[in-house]
């Protein structure tokens, strides 16, 4: 039965431990599905995205790819040698403007040739479609780059407090882990320790009681072994003095005749009379005796009989008074077993007490326990789910991180680079802005 009691426990606690297992996978999978639909909603979107702007690029090469050429062949055309002559006898200062206009051109393709050195990004070719239109001026250009340097420094403070988010949440969620983990396996040697307790008080109240038993079983025992020896005692004592007394009367007798100085007249002289009448009653009657012959006293043979009965009244005295010591002694002895035994039983029923008081504690102490390890298994679980979902907020900007700092490093190391070229071409600018005022 404490086998079986146990097992009970032990599966019972199981069954409530794979419920909450149950429970707890089952939130997880509705929470996977719910992500998996947003996952594939997502990318839904973005194919669908994606397909848009491939067309919108398809059409911008298309017309970047139409207009180059229909720059180049304008180029071709006008820096031929003889539209360069036909221009300087046509137009005079036409050839100034014409390098003002080559300059400028110049400081495009060089700014251009800085932003396609670098990694290509959307923010570099908005800069580099608005240097290949030409129809931007330079401070507008310059503009666009401050703002994108503007944009590329915000988004790398953003992913800077990002990262130091997702850091430190890891680490905060990592360390709330580990503590739980390491309270759950406190918590389960603390209940296993409690079950040893539990099955070890257990053991010691059933053999504590069990003494019990057999302690009250001695005791029994014992007590009925002293009623026998005292009753034993109490017929030897009235066996022996009744054999003194009679010892004593058949003495007295033969004084009576032998030495009549020492007869005494008993007072149960009639009584004795009386038994012995009594017992010759009911024996057989004894052959006719033989004629008597001359009769004469025997002093001596009567003093040898005499002698016999004070010799047989000794030992039934000795033998009473070895009686009476060993009465005592046994009665002592018994006395001190009940005294011992019942301080012993005594003893073992307080610790029977204590035991179970204790065993009960222990059961409490172990719901108790089970309901922490429920409790902190719950807080893991949760742990675990936000830890998870942390992975999937972070783990693209931590994986990333770098190169898209060095990336957007490069492009504003290029935009620089592309800004301080363009700079250089504002006195540029104010000829050909003249040169184009002094033709019109």
């Amino acid at each position: 039965m404490a086998a079986a009691t146990k097992a009970i426990e032990t599966k019972s606690a199981r069954v409530g431990e794979i419920a909450v297992a149950i429970a707890e996978q089952k939130v997880d999978l509705e929470d996977t599905q719910e992500a998996l639909a947003e996952d594939k909603k997502f990318i839904e979107d973005l194919e669908k995205n994606c397909d848009t702007k491939a067309q919108e690029w398809d059409k911008i090469v298309k017309v970047r790819a139409e207009e180059q050429v229909a720059l180049a062949e304008t180029i071709k055309l006008l820096n031929s040698d003889d539209a360069l002559e036909l221009f300087k006898k046509a137009l005079p200062g036409a050839a100034a403007f014409i390098q003002t206009e080559t300059a400028a051109a110049s400081l495009r393709a060089q700014a251009l040739g800085l932003l396609q050195k670098s990694q290509k990004s959307v923010h570099l070719d908005f800069i580099a479609l608005a240097l290949k239109g030409k129809k931007v001026g330079f401070e507008k250009v310059i503009k666009m780059i401050d703002d994108m340097v503007a944009l590329l420094k915000t988004e790398q403070a953003d992913d800077d407090e990002k990262k130091e988010y997702c850091t430190s949440e890891a680490d905060k969620l990592d360390d709330q882990k580990k503590g739980l983990e390491r309270s759950i396996s406190d918590t389960d040697a603390a209940i296993e320790d409690a079950k040893e307790s539990i099955a070890s008080l257990t053991s010691e109240i059933d053999a504590l009681a069990a003494g019990i038993k057999a302690l009250d079983k001695s005791v029994a025992q014992a007590t009925e072994q002293r009623k026998e020896e005292n009753e034993d005692f109490t017929e030897l004592m009235a066996q022996d003095t009744a054999a003194k007394e009679l010892l004593g009367m058949a003495k007295n007798r033969l004084n009576k005749f032998y030495n009549p100085k020492l007869y005494v007249a008993p007072e149960e002289e009639a009584k004795f009379v009386e038994i012995s009448a009594h017992s010759q009653a009911d024996a057989a009657p004894p052959p006719p005796p033989e004629a008597p012959a001359a009769h004469s006293k025997k002093s001596e043979e009567s003093n040898g009989v005499i002698a016999m009965i004070d010799a047989l009244i000794a030992d039934l005295d000795k033998e009473m008074t070895t009686a009476k010591a060993e009465e005592k002694d046994a009665q002592a002895d018994y006395e001190k077993l009940m005294e011992e035994s019942a301080e012993k039983r005594k003893g073992d029923s307080k610790l029977v007490s204590e035991k179970t008081s204790a065993k009960a504690d222990a059961k409490a102490a172990l719901e108790g326990l089970v309901e922490d390890k429920k409790s902190a298994s719950a807080e893991l679980g949760a742990t675990l789910k936000a830890i998870q979902a942390l992975h999937g907020e972070c783990d693209w900007v931590l994986k990333y991180f770098d190169i898209r700092k060095e990336a957007r490093t490069s492009e504003i190391d290029a935009l620089g680079k592309a800004k301080a070229v363009l700079n250089g071409a504002d006195y540029s600018l104010l000829e050909v802005q003249h040169a184009k005022h002094f033709l019109k």
